[in-house]
């Protein structure tokens, strides 16, 4: 079963970030507290959104997928980008993370968004796999940039006073 999370979920989700972080061996990355989760997701403007996959005779959590919306400036059209899909190790392949990627492909089309992104590891040939099963593209020519830390820092310290007409 997929539904949308609630704010009773946050803990679980927390738990399954930290378990996704552990099998991308960057546990120490994941830093995200349930505090901010819970705000994040159920603040009064959330900045992102949670599915959850349960077993369907135990209603235990299997996974959960985590997204938001973004905008093309060439479609001029909104799309989702999809930040995290995770099913518990014990769960994979029975259906859970074909089941969250067909909702929120449901919600794109819902929705009006013509794209649907996301990010996937290198080396995690499984899910390439079964990305590519799923008919996925994969945008070879396209390179992910990131900016944090100590360079965001030095990059903000030299920008000049903008003016805020909102």
């Amino acid at each position: 079963m997929i539904r949308a999370a609630t704010v009773n979920d946050v803990a679980e989700i927390r738990a399954m970030i930290r378990e996704l972080a552990e099998y991308e061996h960057s546990a120490e990355q994941a830093r995200a507290t349930e505090e901010q989760l819970r705000e994040a997701m159920f603040g009064e403007h959330p900045a992102v959104f949670a599915l959850i996959a349960e077993d369907g005779e135990t209603g235990e959590t299997m996974g959960y997928a985590l997204w938001f919306p973004h905008f093309s400036s060439w479609t001029g059209t909104r799309g989702m980008h999809l930040e995290d899909l995770y099913v518990r190790p014990r769960a994979r392949g029975g259906g859970h993370g074909k089941a969250l990627l067909a909702s929120l492909a449901a919600i794109c089309e819902q929705r009006g968004y013509e794209r649907f992104e996301w990010w996937v590891l290198a080396w995690n040939q499984p899910t390439i796999d079964f990305y590519k099963s799923l008919g996925v593209d994969f945008l070879d020519e396209w390179r992910v940039c990131r900016l944090s830390g100590e360079p965001l820092r030095e990059l903000a310290a030299e920008a000049p006073a903008v003016l805020d007409r909102s």
